[in-house]
């Protein structure tokens, strides 16, 4: 059987790095990676936080996931760039492409993290590649990598963890003991902070310490989880690598208000916003659905949803919006809102649609949604929007480029 070699290419803080080198090829005198800096939400918000840290931010000991009121109490001094996501998608794109030159076996994991399966390539030593792919990626496209190359893909996420940035490491099975075993166990993948504490609480405090624990035991203690992390611990993962995404089941996005919301017409906006996002996501996977969902959480964080079933599937943003705002009005009570969501699920492809005689088939809509998504997609979200709104404080498109069902943990696992 063939020795599997799996590569796993990691982004050095990629929204920064990504942000500093647009910055840089737009003129920019400064780079962002060089000064204490980060990427992060609006201070005046809810949901300020730090997405991505220069390594000088690093230095002051600010943090990923940290509000950016603490980062800016650190450094008084500190540069901060809102995200844009379009922008990130644009630089990760451009990195699987070279990717895809040295094997058919590619697989975006997350925005920043790509497996590739280089077991079937023998014309060139592995390591000679590795280098030559991280060379590459900083010259033709200005950012830097981490690439961690292992048996598998849990040995190979765990080698490109390894010293940053700008690195190559291995981690294959002879080198698990020497390499992996000294660290400590929350360093391993899916020991989170509880994991990590009921280890701790039994005198396990390195990866190393876990893997020579008795399978039974470990399996009597923490069932099937506890199992997993035993097995990852030993390196024990066999997931291929895909390169075809695995189905997707919903689709949705949702968005947490920086005030709250008191009225149907803004909360109709929201919901609007929220469709545009949706149905230009369903009609790009060339998908129709006939589940649409709404789900609200209010002032007082109490959530509660609703859902309708519709007669014939669709990739309509109208039909989405329609929907999602009878729902809404349907549940709403007119308390104050400060989360809303708007998804849709129970997909069929788009090739062929069944027709009802009681409903309208609006192909003009159809074609404008089609069109809408062209312009959109070579000239940016914002470069055609509804009028409505045009001075509202109302963002006309909501939602990121990730959502929970693009990049599953390692279920499959990896």
């Amino acid at each position: 059987m063939k020795k599997r070699i799996i590569f796993h290419i990691d982004v050095n803080s990629a929204y920064l790095s990504w942000e500093a080198v647009y910055r840089l090829q737009h003129g920019a005198a400064i780079d962002l990676r060089d000064i204490p800096s980060i990427v992060g939400g609006d201070e005046s918000k809810r949901h300020g936080i730090v997405l991505a840290r220069s390594i000088p931010a690093k230095k002051f000991g600010i943090l990923t996931g940290e509000t950016i009121y603490s980062a800016r109490q650190k450094c008084p001094n500190l540069t901060i760039v809102p995200p844009n996501y379009e922008r990130y998608m644009k630089a990760s794109n451009s990195m699987i492409k070279l990717l895809e030159g040295y094997s058919p076996y590619v697989q975006r994991y997350s925005i920043d993290e790509v497996f590739m399966d280089y077991s079937y390539n023998s014309e060139k030593n592995f390591l000679d590649t590795a280098y030559e792919i991280k060379e590459r990626i900083r010259g033709e496209l200005g950012f830097t990598v981490n690439i961690g190359i292992g048996p598998n893909k849990l040995l190979a996420k765990m080698a490109s963890d390894f010293k940053k940035p700008n690195r190559v490491h291995t981690l294959f099975h002879d080198e698990i003991e020497n390499k992996m075993w000294p660290l400590p166990v929350d360093e391993l993948f899916m020991v989170g902070p509880r994991t990590k504490a009921k280890l701790n609480k039994r005198g396990i405090f390195t990866i190393g310490e876990l893997a020579k624990l008795d399978r039974e035991y470990i399996y009597s203690w923490l069932k099937k989880p506890g199992l997993v992390v035993w097995e990852y611990a030993n390196g024990i993962e066999n997931s291929p690598v895909r390169n075809t995404p695995l189905p997707i089941k919903s689709i949705g996005n949702s968005t947490t208000t920086s005030y709250d919301v008191d009225n149907r017409r803004e909360s109709h906006m929201f919901l609007l916003a929220l469709s545009e996002m949706v149905g230009m996501r369903v009609r790009n996977l060339e998908q129709c659905g006939r589940v649409i969902s709404v789900s609200l959480k209010n002032d007082k964080f109490y959530s509660y949803s609703h859902q309708r079933k519709l007669s014939i599937a669709t990739d309509s943003t109208n039909v989405i919006y329609r929907t999602a705002k009878k729902l809404f009005d349907e549940m709403w009570q007119g308390e104050p809102i400060r989360r809303f969501s708007v998804s849709i699920s129970e997909f069929y492809s788009n090739e062929f649609q069944q027709l009802s005689l009681l409903e309208d088939y609006n192909e003009k809509e159809e074609i404008l949604d089609k069109t809408i998504d062209k312009i959109r997609n070579k000239y940016g979200y914002n470069s055609i929007i509804r009028s409505c709104f045009l001075h509202s404080g109302v963002r006309p498109i909501i939602g990121g480029v990730v959502a929970e069902e693009d990049y599953p943990m390692m279920s499959s696992l990896l």
